[in-house]
């Protein structure tokens, strides 16, 4: 199929009628503004509206500086569900070094109109064409000749595709430079066959839901999501929009920079495109940067200089700009102390190596494995959390190749190498071939190599990469080869390589149905080491590089052991129907033998109860819920929900639900979009969350439909208390759920936990404000220095005070007050609407206060105790709350 638009393929006379037609377009779309830059003055902005034929407005900035002449342009794109506000400070630096540049925000993004396309060839690809020929309108702008201006193009992901579509589709772009971006779009996000479901729904939701997408786009997900299995026509349509449908146009100056800790378009992606653009004679150089859409370091100062660099050669015709070496990657040399962040140095070669250069053979040992793929593909191993690397530590380990994975028992297959004798770095991609065989029809496998430590416990999974892999026809078994993820990554003499084939992954679909899988190798493990790559500066000393290495990896370690299973004990039946029985609980402090946080605790919770957990701060109360949730390990006793012991990964937590200190949500997205999108991470079927009856328990009504920024404090409390309820699991524990909260939300809330205890559930609840917890527990387990204090029903523990209160028929005179508080026996008596507030003292007794009260001739109608839950709690801890 020729996928080109007529209106882009090589200059004709009618070119300059074009660009004629498109300046006429614009001036009926409104008149040029010039906008003074903030910052610096001497740049001058001009926005623009461009309307399009097929009716699109597509909003556009335009960025010159110095004095008047004709320069080279450059044309910048945006990331997916972004704007041409991201890039304006880059548009800004380019104008200064002298050239003329034109942002605009892509269809469906910012203040453009139309529908998402996902850089569509007769969409925002057209788009892109209108820009050139206005370009050769300005008198701005360099022209190589009449209707062509010298122009560049450059951005980052979603900008870095359109870059590469714009260099296939119209000859008159003279150079590119894109960065962290797809070759194809469809193996980026069917990778092997295997839909990417996490950053699937990532994209989707990103671009403001599915209905802002073209139609077919949108039907192309629904149908691919709710099956799980990637079609011929999904390949097609996302084939059709990919650079690689045009790879053999792509015939200009390309700089390639890809990002090593980038799941979404690993490395792989910039290779297809550097081989395939080489093929048709243009120079190319690749840049594999640290960072990448999983976090690290995006090294953007540096990269920005290296996209001024190649444009001033190839744009700008200057011999003496330095483009840097053919191929460059960034290694990491550990941790500066100073600011924690990760010191980072460049190695290189003249030429690049690909994925294969240097090809070693490592053997590989393990005899045939059979595993599980279990019913609806939970639990899922854990090797990436897509999209969330970018913050704080994640993204400093993922700087380092650090993070963590989780790969359950049963459910993988793996082989090991013996400890290698030398140093051992692997730049590229290794191969192996393996067989195997399955009892369903087709198998889905995920492959990881793993560095693993001396000591055979610590491992590394490099950038948190793995390869999916579809196979087919698998009954009889197959002999496949696979290749696994691209990196940058050096084996330490002594470590071994861990290759691990597992059947599920959270960030993938894997098919629902059980099956048995048996694997084995049919080769060595092929290693690429691209001999002609060297590292430019002077390696750190060792201690600088690997002390810091060497203590994340202890706590990776420490980690991985927390989470490693062992054998749990067998389930009581006796308890079966228990939602929560205590037994024994301690928990010391760290560094500590005799210091407790938790110590001898013993209750039991059952169906139906609103459990109020109380006590002073310290008393032990969120180490106790922690525990219960299986997120730390306890020293001694036990904790079993339904029978079940707990342990770190346990089955039956998918029984609880837990809300701890707020929830964070994505403010762009809807209350309901937030919750699809966090239930689609558990890698749980959709049908399985029950959404519509933990939102009518939550009672959101038509909020849930509004962005979550314009949720009140009450709102984002009730929505995290909807999330914890997805799935209406038996046992919801909510810490803190009214905090921030005024009268009327706490009120809302407290109804919240009632209904959903009604229906035979259960709800544990921490709170410090006794008053609510009264209200709406019906049993209370009260701690304090990490014992337990009292359990039982509230009214028990609210009720068995020293206060009594005395109705009357009618309300009581002061005289009368100040009689009984005169009597003996009588601390205090206070009259309230119902009668008398009768505080007695140590010899004071309930009959003995009957009698005086008839011989004073109160009108009395009932005695009975009362007192409050904090008189309650303050008498059981002693005060000390």
């Amino acid at each position: 199929m020729d996928l080109r638009l007529p209106r882009l393929r090589r200059p004709r006379p009618r070119r300059a009628l074009a660009a004629a037609a498109a300046v006429v377009v614009l001036a009926g779309a409104g008149t040029w503004t010039a906008v003074a830059s903030d910052d610096p003055p001497q740049v001058r902005r001009a926005d623009r509206v461009m309307a399009t034929d097929d009716g699109v407005r597509i909003d556009t900035s335009f960025f010159t500086a110095g004095p008047e002449g004709r320069r080279p342009a450059v044309l910048l794109g945006h990331g997916f569900g972004g704007s041409k506000e991201d890039v304006r400070a880059q548009a800004e630096d380019l104008a200064r070094d002298g050239y003329a540049v034109l942002t605009w925000s892509a269809r469906g993004f910012g203040k453009s109109t139309g529908r998402i396309g996902l850089n569509d060839p007769e969409g925002e690809v057209a788009d892109v064409s209108r820009l050139v020929d206005w370009l050769a309108t300005r008198p701005e702008v360099r022209l190589d000749k009449t209707g062509d201006p010298r122009v560049g193009m450059a951005g980052n992901s979603y900008g870095g595709a359109i870059a590469l579509l714009g260099a296939g589709y119209d000859d008159r772009v003279d150079a590119v430079a894109p960065a962290i971006t797809y070759f194809d779009l469809a193996e980026a996000l069917f990778p092997g066959g295997v839909f990417k479901k996490l950053w699937a729904g990532a994209f989707v939701t990103s671009g403001g839901g599915c209905a802002r997408f073209e139609p077919e786009l949108c039907a192309m997900y629904e149908r691919v999501a709710e099956s799980g299995v990637p079609d011929a026509q999904a390949r097609t349509l996302l084939e059709a929009r990919s650079p690689a449908a045009v790879a053999d146009r792509i015939d200009v100056p390309t700089l390639l920079m890809q990002g090593q800790t980038d799941s979404l378009f690993p490395l792989g992606q910039a290779d297809a495109a550097a081989r395939a653009i080489r093929a048709n004679g243009a120079p190319v150089t690749v840049d594999w940067l640290a960072g990448g859409h999983d976090g690290g370091d995006p090294e953007t100062d540096r990269l920005h200089a290296r996209v001024r660099a190649w444009f001033d050669r190839h744009l700008k015709d200057d011999e003496s700009a330095d483009t840097g070496p053919a191929f460059r990657v960034t290694r990491t040399g550990g941790v500066d102390s100073t600011d924690g962040q990760a010191q980072l140095r460049g190695a290189s070669a003249d030429a690049y190596p690909g994925l294969h250069s240097g090809e070693r053979s490592v053997r590989l040992t393990g005899r045939e494995q059979r595993f599980a793929n279990p019913a609806g593909a939970s639990p899922p191993a854990v090797s990436a959390l897509p999209g969330i690397g970018g913050s704080g530590g994640l993204s400093q380990l993922s700087s380092l190749g650090i993070g963590v994975s989780l790969d359950f028992p049963g459910q993988h297959a793996r082989f090991e190498s013996a400890p290698v004798t030398h140093d051992l770095h692997i730049t590229g991609s290794p191969t192996v071939t393996a067989r195997v065989r399955s009892t369903s029809d087709d198998a889905v496998l995920f492959a990881k190599l793993y560095d693993v430590g001396p000591d055979g416990r610590q491992q590394v999974l490099p950038s948190q990469l793995v390869t999916p892999l579809r196979v087919e026809d698998a009954r009889a078994g197959q002999d496949v080869q696979l290749t696994l993820p691209a990196v940058d990554h050096e084996i330490r003499k002594g470590h071994r390589l861990r290759l691990v084939l597992a059947s599920t992954d959270l960030a993938y679909a894997s098919p629902a149905a059980p099956a048995t899988y048996t694997v084995s190798l049919r080769s060595d493990l092929t290693v690429p080491t691209a001999p002609g790559v060297t590292t430019a500066a002077a390696p750190l000393p060792a201690w600088v590089v690997w002390l810091p290495v060497a203590g994340a990896l202890t706590a990776l370690a420490l980690l991985l052991t927390a989470r490693r299973r062992t054998t749990a004990p067998a389930p009581d039946p006796d308890l079966a129907d228990v939602p929560l029985q205590i037994t024994g609980l301690s928990k010391r402090y760290a560094r500590s033998a005799d210091r407790y946080a938790v110590r001898d605790l013993s209750f039991r919770v059952e169906k139906g109860q609103v459990l109020g957990l109380l006590g002073p701060n310290g008393a032990g109360k969120t180490t106790t819920l922690r525990m219960l949730m299986g997120l730390i390990k306890p020293d001694d006793g036990e904790i079993r929900v339904f029978g079940h012991a707990v342990r770190p990964g346990a089955p039956v937590l998918s029984r609880v639900g837990a809300f701890v200190e707020g929830a964070g949500f994505l403010p762009h997205l809807s209350g309901r979009e937030n919750l699809e999108l966090y239930w689609a991470a558990t890698g749980r079927p959709p049908e399985d969350a029950h959404l519509d009856e933990a939102l009518e328990i939550a009672g959101l009504g038509d909020a849930l439909a509004r962005a979550v920024r314009t949720y009140s404090q009450g709102m984002r409390q009730r929505l995290a208390i909807a999330q914890a309820m997805l799935g209406l699991p038996d046992l919801l524990i909510l810490d803190e759920p009214t905090n921030g909260l005024d009268p009327p939300q706490i009120r809302e809330m407290r109804e919240v936990m009632i209904r959903y205890a009604a229906a035979g559930r259960t709800v544990i609840v921490s709170s410090h404000l006794l008053a609510e917890v009264e209200q709406s527990c019906t049993h209370l387990v009260v701690m304090d220095r990490g014992r337990l204090v009292q359990a039982g029903p509230v009214h028990d523990i609210v009720g068995s005070g020293d206060t009594l209160l005395v109705g009357t028929v009618s309300p009581v005179e002061e005289p009368v007050a100040e009689k009984v508080a005169a009597l003996p026996g009588v601390e205090s008596a206070v009259r309230t609407d119902e009668g008398l507030l009768v505080r007695l003292g140590a010899d004071g007794t309930a009959p003995g206060l009957i009698a005086e009260l008839v011989r004073l001739e109160v009108p009395v109608t009932s005695v009975g105790p009362h007192r409050r839950l904090e008189d309650a709690f303050l008498t059981l801890i002693g005060g000390s709350a």
